[in-house]
């Protein structure tokens, strides 16, 4: 009695596993990809709150000097309120200030922190505003790896 043997055994065992690898390193391939965009996505999200943050910070100081010039060298600034939160403000001493002088203060809206410099001097730009917004609360700025800053300065 003669046996045959079938040359053909395995192959369709070989061709799974060689279907099933392809389609496994395409489905990681995706998902690496999905990751990235994700992540870069809430960095861009992230990055727009730290921006409003500074902006609003700076259009608050803005008011209160243009307006009220509540950040003259002649007088205290007194009480501050932004968005009906009142702002601890931290001065060179007491009024008059000595040119250049800087006010600061940090502020919370929507609770991401906002941190403001107001320098006051004779030389042009009279006015300078910086504010620094975070992604974060005041709290967490130095807690979080996923802090970001975002800077507005206005000069006047």
């Amino acid at each position: 009695m003669k046996y045959r043997l079938k040359h053909e055994r395995g192959f369709t065992l070989l061709l799974a596993a060689l279907v099933g690898s392809l389609v496994l390193a395409l489905g990681l391939s995706i998902v690496a990809i999905v990751r990235k965009s994700v992540t870069l996505s809430s960095i861009g999200r992230d990055s727009q709150f730290a921006f409003y943050a500074a902006d609003t910070a700076a259009e608050c100081a803005l008011y209160w000097d243009i307006r009220h010039s509540k950040f003259a060298s002649s007088t205290p600034p007194g009480d501050l309120r932004c968005d009906g939160e009142t702002l601890a403000l931290t001065t060179p001493g007491s009024p008059p200030f000595v040119e250049p002088y800087q006010i600061t203060f940090q502020y919370e809206p929507n609770g991401y922190c906002a941190q403001v410099t107001v320098l006051k001097s004779a030389a042009h730009p009279r006015t300078r505003i910086v504010a620094d917004g975070y992604s974060v609360t005041c709290a967490e700025i130095t807690q979080s790896a996923r802090s970001l800053q975002r800077s507005v300065e206005l000069r006047y």
